[in-house]
């Protein structure tokens, strides 16, 4: 089961570029497919969001392992992609996340902070 996630997010389309972002999305559902028939994530999903009034168009969120994630996000064509994403839409970012098991991990950090915090203004 994973334990790690990339949340890759993005808004609308930025004005003149709709046709190179479909581009570039297709482009990064073949990279993610590739990686995932090669064993080097665990899997992938893509949502598209309803219009909202939120700035959050839609995402892919990738699953797989801590070393999974990390290995992928050092590939350059990873970053490649990344980086022609970001030219064609307004708020694309890519953010690591916790699944599974490794929520427990977090949870604990941040039941650590809120005590430290409550240590503080007390």
């Amino acid at each position: 089961m994973a334990e790690a996630a990339l949340f890759i997010g993005w808004g609308s389309p930025i004005p003149g570029r709709e046709s190179k972002g479909l581009e570039v999305f297709n482009e990064a559902l073949a990279f993610h497919g590739d990686r995932q028939q090669a064993g080097e994530i665990e899997s992938f999903e893509v949502a598209f969001l309803a219009p909202h009034g939120g700035e959050l168009s839609g995402f892919i969120l990738v699953r797989g392992s801590e070393d999974q994630i990390d290995a992928l996000m050092r590939r350059e064509d990873f970053q490649r992609i990344n980086t022609r994403a970001a030219m064609v839409v307004e708020g694309f970012g890519v953010v690591p996340a916790a699944l599974g098991e490794a929520l427990g991990q977090q949870i604990s950090i941040y039941q650590e902070a809120i005590a430290e915090m409550e240590r503080a203004t007390a």
